[in-house]
């Protein structure tokens, strides 16, 4: 019985994550608050827990100061009008600025205005230069149209001003749907956004003007995603952490998994020792370096606790392979360019091993993606940055609305994992819906961190983790290991901190598992 209890307990959770992490257009954000209503939820209601919200977040950041609250002439505005009036309840000098005249507002917006019942001063003569803080409720995520005239001239003078900016759903100027504003848009320090996250907030450039996300609920019931499909899910240890590789009692290194990675030569060992060591980090049994002759007594004297086996090039990977009973192949990182690298990955792809394809091993294939297409398996991930990614899926993304939309259509090109790398990485699969990785630092853009993260993923794959998972995965952890290191991060640095997020990980799990056993009891 408590067995029974504790499984659907989990089933619940795993639940509230996944609409936790929902990432919705803005026409389903809507779809959503419709719902409640049906549910029988006060649309009303819905505004003024996102307005106590809005006010609640910024009270628990900033002491008292002046505070403008901008407010536009429609639901993004009735948000504003409430967390004006909670905000001057807390003793705060407010001042209300609207667009267009309050008095011709309709539904719940008017309804927030009247509740504010203060004054209002017109938008167009409102300096921000004089406040502390500014409050942008003009436009939400369902802007269609860029911001022109007086509410542009005034979104310059917000971005002009020292005042700290917090927009309510989105910065006015953004639609909520593009990874990019078609003109002037407000910078804010601080986006709170209901219920769920929008693509605006989590692809590039368009995040970069919501400075921190928070995502709060206002109330929407359970079932709401009967009736609108998410996007993408914001990467989470909600959405994997049941598939992570545990380390049993009697296991030994074999049972652990076997991971081989093929390096370069002399001059270009660094990038694959990077990732064989990365890969033992993640938990691997055992991690083999391939490599051609004149660069194993470099790889043999760096690198202890990992083998190493001579490598002539070419066809000869699928036999390394199998003579390192392989469970997963990593080949790229400093492999070189050109055709005895695409002779490796088309020898490599043929054995039972499955592959992990970075950096040279995916350049090599431009303008040449059918002859890849044709060999990889659905077990295959594939990670290219932006630039490998315009290589190798040449038109995707200029065809595509968005990085989330191109990464999509290249997986189901490809037919396995692709991980698009960068501050808003996206890990999309066929039949598996796309993850977006927030979690990360900017620090991560430095030399070999690439090469750890296809290491990451590999040693988590070779543990019996599906590459789609180990993507998510492995994204996060080498985010979390970048997060806590900082300013000054190096490739070697980045080995050590992933073990010690991984760990760290590991123990929050087994928390939340002592908690959901107690529940049951």
């Amino acid at each position: 019985m408590k067995a029974g209890l504790l499984d659907r307990e989990a089933k619940l959770l795993r639940k509230r994550a996944l609409g936790e992490h929902a990432v919705l257009s803005a026409a389903d954000t809507a779809v959503c608050d419709a719902y409640a209503v049906e549910s029988g939820v006060a649309s009303f209601s819905l505004m003024q827990t996102a307005g106590a919200e809005l006010a609640a977040a910024i009270l628990q950041r900033w002491h008292m100061r002046p505070a403008l609250i901008a407010c536009g002439p429609g639901n993004n505005g009735g948000d504003g009008y409430i967390c004006a009036a909670r905000l001057l309840e807390a003793g705060w000098p407010v001042t209300v600025a609207a667009l267009g005249d309050p008095e011709q507002l309709k539904g719940d917006a008017r309804k927030a205005y009247l509740a504010w019942g203060g004054p209002v001063q017109s938008v167009e003569e409102s300096d921000p230069s004089e406040f502390g803080l500014v409050v942008d409720a003009l436009f939400g995520a369902g802007l269609d149209r860029p911001l022109t005239g007086a509410v542009a001239e005034f979104c310059q003078r917000v971005n002009a001003s020292s005042a700290v900016v917090v927009a309510v759903d989105l910065p006015s100027g953004q639609k909520g749907d593009a990874a990019q504003a078609d003109g002037p848009v407000i910078v804010a320090d601080l986006t709170i956004t209901f219920h769920t996250a929008k693509p605006a907030h989590l692809l590039e450039p368009a995040a970069s003007t919501c400075g921190e996300l928070v995502v709060v609920d206002i109330g929407i019931p359970d079932g709401w995603d009967s009736r609108a499909a998410p996007l993408a899910l914001r990467n989470s240890p909600a959405l994997w952490a049941e598939e992570l590789p545990a380390t049993a009692t009697l296991s030994h290194k074999h049972q652990r998994g076997r991971l081989v990675v093929f390096t370069g030569g002399a001059s270009s060992t660094g990038a694959g020792r990077l990732a064989g060591e990365a890969g033992l980090r993640a938990g691997a049994g055992l991690v083999t370096l391939a490599s051609p002759v004149d660069a194993l007594p470099i790889n043999a004297a760096q690198s202890t606790a990992v083998m190493v086996r001579p490598w002539a090039g070419g066809y000869e990977s699928e036999a390394i392979a199998q003579a390192c009973r392989a469970d997963v192949a990593v080949i790229g990182p400093g492999a070189g360019i050109g055709a005895g690298t695409k002779q490796a990955v088309e020898s490599l792809l043929t054995a039972r091993a499955k592959a992990v394809l970075d950096a040279d091993a995916l350049t090599s294939y431009e303008n040449d993606l059918p002859e890849l297409l044709n060999s990889l398996r659905p077990d295959d991930v594939m990670t290219p940055h932006i630039g490998e990614f315009r290589r190798v899926f040449p038109g995707v993304l200029e065809a595509s609305a968005h990085k989330l939309e191109a990464a999509c259509r290249a997986a189901e090109q490809a037919g396995c994992t692709v991980l698009l790398k960068g501050p808003d990485t996206i890990i999309a699969a066929p039949g598996r819906m796309a993850v977006i990785n927030r979690h990360a630092s900017p620090v991560l853009a430095t030399a070999g961190s690439g090469d750890v993260l296809a290491g990451v993923i590999g040693g988590l794959m070779a543990q019996g983790m599906g590459g789609f998972d180990a993507a998510c995965a492995a994204a996060w952890l080498h985010g979390d290991a970048g997060m806590r290191i900082g300013t000054g991060l190096t490739a070697e640095r980045l080995l050590e901190e992933v073990g010690l997020s991984r760990n760290a990980l590991d123990a929050r799990l087994r928390r939340q598992s002592a908690q959901r056993r107690l529940l049951a009891c």
